[in-house]
């Protein structure tokens, strides 16, 4: 048989093949460019000239930052002054125990029960800031004596469940629940009738408010993946918003626009939110309150545009939680936050802050259940068997979700009701104080719930130096920024002390006025550090880091 000939392409077919790939490689070039000034028109767009240059900018000195750090006669000279401070956190951070030695490995032979109870008392005696005398903003949300036995008795009962084990533990999982239905019920979401009911709202419990703002994203990522195939997802957040927030853009992978807040009111700027919404947009986010001074973001605004571009809407409700949803009640003004606002899709609150439960507790709050079940990671290829989790946590500790159905059913409405009105009445107090009393100061925003923030508005009274002062005088006080600035989250434990708050701010701003040094305080080095120079961020994100080197010390 003879052999088949190849047939050579003529010139024509040449010429055509060649056209074809030419084109192919200009058409990828074009997709490309246009691809990637569609990107920088939206995020210029969104984050406007003057936010879009100084980002540039700052991401610009980061990287020079780094490469200098490459020197090696810089970057010893950074390292000595780091090591310095570390050393300093560690003293302060990571003293040793007058009598307990550090314990490095496990001890050769357990420990007799007397001498176990020994080293606890001793560990829960080493010094701290007195929290009890109501001089820490936040941190401490103390329900009382008699919830600490509330607390006792409850945990004690669940010590050893996990609710992944729900069969184990029926108990652990009709209280888990039961958390969620009354948390839907509070924040006016009507509740399903069974498990098949596809109406009302739905939610779960988590180990905080960071995991329930981490959750809330990841299902708003998933469902725009999968119902719209977004693969490049964005979230609108206004400036004041949670850290978390963030902290779920680096986790998940989800380009985040800060919006600025106005001026005045503290509230997210809309104008400006309208403008950073474009195609890869899946969420936007509102907070009742906001953690750095107080402002409840106009929600129902928010909602509008979450129902004219469909859009998930967040309310952000940690910080208020147990406060917010009972304003009215104790005859406080409010402003609407919860699912009666139609565009409102989920709402995070922490049960353990004025909910009073024990810490490592928090609810995330959705709609409906659709909502819900992009939030569950369920794997069924494991030769484990089929695993399923409805947060991150796979174990969780059934003792804290008893100490919060036990807090919760301890408090009741009227319960609530009378703490809000203590709690939201010493912070109004601290705001008539502030207003009438502190020419030097200014009361940021108009504070609705437990937080008050202030900054200078006399060249001669930093607020950060202030700050300082206050610390001397055995206050703990948060240092904000943008614009500089303190604040005091009010507790129960504030309550009978406002006015030693108001007489020992009186006391710090004339001693700042009366002082001629300056830039020596804890707060003034560090915060000012971060805008002394070009460098500043990076030096402070080092610090932050040698900070949790220390902790583990």
């Amino acid at each position: 048989m003879a052999a088949a000939t190849t047939r050579k392409p003529t010139l024509v077919q040449s010429v055509i093949a060649q056209l074809t790939v030419e084109h192919a490689k200009t058409a990828v070039f074009w997709y490309v460019v246009y691809y990637r000034a569609l990107a920088l028109w939206r995020h210029v767009r969104a984050r406007g000239i003057s936010a879009s240059v100084s980002g540039l900018y700052l991401a610009l000195v980061k990287r020079v930052f780094a490469v200098v750090l490459l020197i090696p006669s810089a970057r010893r000279k950074v390292k000595a002054e780091l090591d310095t401070v570390t050393l300093d956190l560690e003293t302060k951070l990571a003293p040793p125990h007058p009598s307990l030695p550090r314990a490095l490995t496990l001890p050769a032979e357990g420990l007799s029960s007397e001498a176990l109870s020994e080293a606890l008392t001793a560990l829960s005696a080493m010094p701290n800031t007195q929290w009890e005398d109501g001089r820490v903003s936040g941190a401490v949300y103390h329900g009382g004596e008699e919830m600490g036995k509330v607390w006792t008795e409850a945990m004690s009962k669940f010590i050893v469940s996990n609710p992944l084990h729900c069969d184990v533990f029926p108990g652990v999982r009709k209280m888990d629940s039961e958390v969620v239905s009354m948390c839907l019920s509070l924040f006016n979401s009507p509740l399903p009738t069974s498990a098949i009911d596809e109406a009302g709202g739905a939610g779960t419990t988590t180990s905080g408010g960071t995991e329930s703002i981490l959750m809330a994203c990841k299902a708003y990522r998933d469902r725009a993946r999968i119902e719209r195939g977004i693969t490049e997802p964005e979230m609108i957040v206004p400036l004041s918003a949670h850290a978390a927030f963030e902290k779920a853009s680096q986790y998940f992978k989800m380009k985040i626009h800060f919006i600025p807040v106005d001026r005045e009111t503290r509230k997210v700027n809309l104008k400006l939110v309208k403008r950073a919404i474009n195609p890869n947009t899946i969420m936007l986010v509102g907070s009742a309150p906001n953690f750095p001074d107080g402002a409840i973001d106009d929600i129902a605004g928010l909602s509008k545009l979450a129902l004219k571009y469909n859009l998930a809407l967040h309310v952000d409700c940690c910080l208020g939680s147990f406060l917010v949803p009972f304003l009215e009640k104790a005859g406080y003004p409010s402003d609407p936050f919860d699912f009666r606002v139609p565009g409102v899709t989920s709402i995070s609150c922490d049960t353990h802050k004025y909910g009073f439960a024990p810490k490592g507790s928090s609810v995330i709050m959705y709609r409906s259940k659709a909502l819900r079940k992009y939030q569950y990671s369920v794997t069924t290829t494991w030769p484990g068997g089929v695993y399923a989790t409805p947060s991150i946590a796979g174990s969780r500790p059934g003792a804290v979700i008893a100490g919060a159905w036990a807090s919760m059913h301890k408090m009741g409405v009227d319960g609530y009701t009378s703490s809000c009105r203590e709690i939201v009445g010493a912070a109004k107090q601290i705001v008539l104080g502030i207003r009438k009393d502190f020419p030097e100061l200014k009361v940021l925003g108009d504070p609705l719930v437990s937080v008050v923030a202030f900054e200078s508005v006399d060249e001669e009274v930093p607020v950060y130096e202030v700050g300082d002062k206050m610390g001397g005088l055995g206050w703990h006080l948060n240092a904000l920024q943008s614009p500089p600035a303190l604040h005091i989250a009010c507790t129960r434990l504030t309550v009978p002390v406002v006015s030693d708050f108001l007489r020992d701010l009186r006391i710090a701003v004339d001693e700042v006025k009366a002082s001629t040094e300056k830039g020596k305080g804890s707060m003034v080095m560090l915060y000012g550090l971060g805008s002394s120079s070009a460098v500043g961020p990076g030096l402070v994100e080092q610090l932050a880091s040698r900070y949790m080197d220390v902790l583990y010390a």
